[in-house]
């Protein structure tokens, strides 16, 4: 009996032993790779700080960028800006699309272009609804939208029609820009409302946005914005490098004026040649399955050109663009 013991101890032992050397063998062997690996890692990795510019405007007011918290935080939202990279892609490439359409509405209501940053920041140029229902491109409210002229029930919300919602946004912004003196003010207020801040203005005894110690959203959001102005103004500077066929490119429509009721909208988009989701997707403010219209009001529906829902028609239509470069999709 105590030599079986004795045996199975010394088998025991022989095993261990035997299972060390190979481990030892193995981390052995692994040393000098995962220290390749690691210097491979330092010699090519790099994070780099984003450049900030000498000077800056917004609507063509100055930016202090020779006070050290603008400049901080002016970085601070550049470099969340810059290293959240597929954000600011999804960004530039909605843009190409839409900005066409909603700087041809500033433009119409002699509002600085540089406002077309802001409806990036507020929705990321798609129809969001946020925690308080704010919708749309420009996320107004449902009381607020219809203040400023927009129509709101359960079959059409004009917040989701984009041409109509940036009108609106305009009125708003001019009205603030009444009420506060400055366009970079109106731009806060479009953010914190503005009995609200003009309640701060008058606590703090300051009118400049910049001196002024303010919630935390509203402390960042003009900040985001310029942030977003000088990406888009200077992707080359920020590591962004896009082609004009990695853009969403805009889809030609026929608007089709409509001033009766429509009972069956999947029916009325088969009539004209497409589905229910590109009518949908082309008029999002259409908010039900139904138009029943009952003042006769008359409303234009989009119905996209169907020969560039394709994207070699695209593709096509990028090619002979005084931009192209000459890449091939």
């Amino acid at each position: 009996m105590k030599r079986r013991y004795f045996t199975t101890f010394i088998v025991s032992l022989l095993f261990i032993l035997i299972a060390g050397i190979v481990l030892i063998s193995q981390n052995n062997e692994q040393k000098p790779e995962n220290e390749d690996y690691h210097k491979a890692f330092s010699g090519s990795y790099a994070l780099y700080s984003p450049p900030l510019p000498d000077s800056l405007h917004f609507a063509g007011e100055s930016v202090p960028l020779d006070q050290y918290h603008i400049r901080e935080a002016l970085d601070k939202e550049i470099l969340v800006n810059v290293y959240w990279q597929s954000n600011i892609l999804l960004y530039i490439k909605r843009a190409y699309r839409y900005f066409p359409v909603i700087e041809a509405v500033l433009k119409e209501n002699n509002l600085p272009e540089d406002f077309k940053y802001l409806a990036v920041i507020e929705s990321g140029l798609t129809n969001v609804v946020s925690p308080s229902k704010a919708e749309g491109f420009w996320q107004f409210l449902k009381t607020t939208g219809a203040n400023f002229g927009l129509e709101i029930t359960p079959e059409v919300d004009e917040r989701y029609h984009l041409e109509k919602a940036t009108k609106a946004a305009c009125d708003y912004l001019k009205n603030s820009y009444k009420l506060h003196g400055s366009w970079t003010a109106a731009a806060a207020a479009y953010n914190m409302g503005d009995g609200g801040y003009k309640r701060t203005v008058t606590a703090q005894k300051t009118t400049s946005y910049w001196d002024l110690y303010l919630n935390a959203e509203t402390a960042r959001y003009v900040y985001r914005i310029l942030a977003v102005k000088l990406i888009f103004e200077n992707p080359d500077i920020y590591g962004i490098k896009l082609r004009l066929k990695d853009l969403y490119q805009p889809i030609p429509c026929k608007i089709l004026k409509v001033d009766t009721g429509i009972v069956n909208l999947v029916d009325f988009a088969l009539q004209q040649g497409i589905d229910y989701k590109t009518l949908k997707d082309f008029n999002p403010w259409l908010r039900s399955t139904s138009l029943t219209n009952k003042t006769n009001k008359t409303y234009e529906i989009s119905i996209p050109e169907k020969e560039y829902l394709s994207y070699q028609k695209q593709i096509e239509a990028i090619e002979q663009h005084e931009l192209y470069k000459g890449e091939k999709p």
